[in-house]
Formats: C-alpha cells, sequence, structure tokens
C-alpha cells in the first residue's frame, strides 16, 4: 500500500523544503531501524537455541546501517538537519526490539514485519514524488525499498504472523511509525 505523493510547497524554496523532509524522515527511520535490530538482538544473541535469528537480524541490522550512512551523507550535502527526536528515537527504537525480543522470536519478526510494511508504503510515496525532479535519489530510495521489503518477506517467512497477539502487536507498531514519520519530518 503506498502513499499518495505529497507535492512541494508553493513558493520560492518549497522543492528544497520538501527534500529536506524526505531526508529528515528518511534518515530518522533507518536510524530507528538500525536501533530496533540492536535491541533485538542484545535480548536473542543471549538466547539459547537463538543464534540463527540473531545471525539474520545482524544481517538485517547491516543493511539499515548502510541506509543509514548514506542519509547521513545526504543530510550533510543538503545542509539539512536530522530530526530533533533522535535521541527519543534511538531509545525507543531499541526498547521496542528489545520488548518485542523479550516476548520471542515470532514477536521480533511480527515488528519487523510491522515495520517495513509501513516503510515500503512511505518509499513508494518518495520514489513517485521524486522520480521527476530527483531521478537518483528516487532510485535509491527504490533499492532500500527492496531490502526492506525482503526483510518484510523473511520476517512473514518466519513467522510473524504467528505472534501472540500479532494483530494488537503489528497494529500498535504500524500506529507508531506513521506517528514518527509525521513528526520526523517537522521536527
Amino acid at each position: 500500500m503506498s502513499q499518495a505523493p505529497i507535492p512541494p510547497r508553493p513558493g520560492p524554496g518549497g522543492v528544497a523544503a520538501r527534500l529536506a523532509e524526505i531526508l529528515r524522515v528518511d534518515h530518522a527511520g533507518e536510524l530507528g531501524a538500525v536501533h530496533i535490530y540492536r535491541g533485538q538482538r542484545a535480548v536473542l544473541s543471549q538466547a539459547k537455541g537463538q543464534e540463527r535469528i540473531a545471525d539474520q537480524l545482524a544481517e538485517m541490522e547491516g543493511h539499515e546501517a548502510v541506509h543509514l550512512a548514506r542519509f547521513d551523507a545526504l543530510l550533510t550535502e543538503h545542509g539539512v538537519r536530522p530530526t530533533a527526536m533522535t535521541p527519543v528515537w534511538r531509545l525507543a527504537a531499541f526498547a521496542l526490539g528489545a520488548g518485542t525480543a523479550l516476548m520471542g522470536p515470532k514477536a521480533a519478526h511480527a515488528c519487523t514485519e510491522a515495520v517495513e510494511s509501513v516503510i515500503e508504503g512511505h518509499y513508494a510515496g518518495q520514489i513517485a514524488e521524486l522520480e521527476g525532479r530527483e531521478p537518483d535519489l528516487a532510485a535509491e530510495l527504490s533499492r532500500f525499498r527492496d531490502e526492506e521489503l525482503a526483510h518484510r518477506d523473511l520476517a512473514v517467512e518466519e513467522g510473524a504472523r504467528e505472534a501472540p497477539g500479532y494483530a494488537v502487536l503489528s497494529a500498535v507498531i504500524r500506529a507508531g511509525c506513521r506517528a514518527a514519520i509525521k513528526i520526523s519530518e517537522k521536527v
């Protein structure tokens, strides 16, 4: 499910302001993803018999770290500040990761599925918006989106939808992601 593209504000500087929102929120999202996986690994790497899942989480965290590094560079290149919510998002993301991992591997995967589903739609809207005016960035976002979809698909294969309280857990995480997106664009 993709978001409708958001047009830039009218007037001078509208396109630059919209690009700043996109870069800020995407940076925040990748930062959050890295910390979710770190929280999950902090729990599951200590649990007996969870080495395989801890390795999967480490690999996905690595993908997110590459995305985050790219957005770090883009923020610098475009003179865009990161969200002021960065310290809050770091803590909240780590807590979400650790909390879902404490509920078990399937809940950790349910977290991944919920987050990546929201991010896929978010990236799709941005890609549609940027294709005409920032084709190189749109292509990068397409590649990142494909990796996020691979994470989501792996989570589903690993039993995300079998997690205890899946429907509620997923709904709460999705709502939190949507709220974080809106806040990070502006703050």
